[in-house]
């Protein structure tokens, strides 16, 4: 699935539709809820169906399209699709019972509901009866080289800064481009962004350290306004700015890094990383959430789909501790930055972990493949790891249950 967005531009009625969808939307999703909640069960048409029910009720809800309705009841499911997930792998703590939103952002609508203009490019109209009405798109992406067909789900999402439009496109978005013939390991940490098994080493960033002066700024004029008064809300506003773009520097920064390393070797190894495990310390817990481990781990699986590379999560257990030249275990605490073995070999300790973590990950694509061969010699069928695809989709990690 591609996503192209767009900035909208309209008038303050039409904001204030849009803001009444996005309300209707937060209300059938917290009433399919409420009837899980409520009655045994209930599955995800039972959600569906009940949408009917409150369009009949609810006058406010009528006027939402239909299928944006759906889309309503089909988060619902979502959240409770993934609790009873959690409740059957067993996950410990948290299993992450759904809850009543209270904050939405965002309405979805499917194949109908909108209309792109077919003589004015870049606009698009909502033929629903909340009032929404033609808006003008922003953006340097031309939605007319895509076929209609091929948008399956249009969003519109209310940011800190404005309003913006989201397609949805069902298209293959493969490319093919020559091998480089290099493999890699990536070590990420604090200290630096990563490091890799050939010793180079990318700087963290830290957006969040470099402008946490400005949002405490921020913060402290915010409490000092008067609830409920308008320069309360303005301050809110710039404070949430802030925060956006933040945010989108760090997304940028993820992006733009996993794709120089998928599109500059064939095979990338990394840490299986438990993210929201390691926040628990809260001695690290906002350098952790500054650096975006879990972002830059999901574009590098997803330019490795797109480019046709492979790419190998490895567990982090001993990655630190072994030696890359006599395999020892070298006890070091975390202030110890460089790996020093009896056998005398010496390096850096992040190069050293990323060393063991591209050997582990070349060893996990052998025994893929010998197990593949022996499989088609047994039935007569190829069954080997497809190249291109995410290697940590196709082989369950050993620090996550198998779906």
């Amino acid at each position: 699935m591609f996503v192209l967005e767009y900035k909208v531009k309209a008038k303050p009625s039409q904001y204030q539709a849009i803001d009444g969808a996005i309300r209707t939307v937060q209300f059938v999703r917290n009433k399919c809820v409420r009837y899980w909640m409520d009655h045994q069960g209930v599955n995800k048409y039972d959600l569906s169906r009940l949408c009917k029910q409150l369009a009949e009720e609810f006058d406010f809800a009528k006027r939402l399209n239909s299928q944006a309705r759906q889309a309503s009841s089909e988060r619902a499911w979502s959240a409770i699709h993934r609790f009873y997930k959690n409740c059957q792998n067993g996950i410990k703590g948290k299993q992450g019972y759904p809850r009543f939103q209270k904050n939405n952002r965002s309405v979805e609508y499917k194949t109908s509901g909108w209309k792109l203009d077919p003589n004015t490019k870049k606009h698009i109209t909502f033929t629903d009866k909340n009032g929404i009405g033609r808006l003008k798109l922003i953006g340097s992406r031309d939605i007319y080289f895509y076929s209609p067909d091929d948008i399956k789900r249009v969003r519109l999402v209310r940011k800190a800064d404005g309003y913006y439009c989201q397609f949805c496109i069902n298209i293959d978005v493969t490319e093919n481009i020559e091998p480089s013939n290099q493999n890699i390991g990536l070590d990420v940490g604090l200290e630096s962004f990563y490091t890799d098994s050939n010793g180079h080493k990318e700087p963290n960033p830290r957006f969040f350290r470099k402008g946490e002066k400005e949002l405490k700024r921020c913060q402290r004029r915010l409490s000092k306004k008067e609830k409920g008064s308008s320069n309360r809300r303005k301050a809110r506003q710039r404070l949430a700015k802030k925060h956006l773009r933040i945010s989108r520097q760090r997304s940028e920064h993820a992006k733009r890094l996993a794709r120089c390393v998928i599109t500059s070797n064939d095979v990338v190894a990394y840490e299986d990383l438990q993210v929201r495990n390691l926040v628990k310390n809260h001695n690290l817990a906002k350098s952790i959430s500054d650096v975006g481990w879990y972002q830059f781990r999901v574009w590098l699986e997803y330019f490795a789909s797109k480019f046709g590379k492979v790419t190998v999560a490895v567990p982090p257990q001993y990655t630190s501790q072994k030696c890359s030249n006599c395999g020892r275990i070298v006890k070091k605490s975390l202030s110890t930055r460089t790996h020093t073995c009896v056998c005398g070999h010496s390096l850096d300790r992040d190069h050293n972990a990323a060393i063991n973590i591209l050997r582990e990950g070349l060893r996990t694509i052998g025994q893929i493949g010998t197990a593949s061969l022996e499989l088609e010699n047994a039935w007569g069928d190829g069954t080997a790891t497809v190249v291109g695809e995410v290697q940590s989709q196709q082989v369950p990690s050993p620090c996550e249950p198998s779906s």
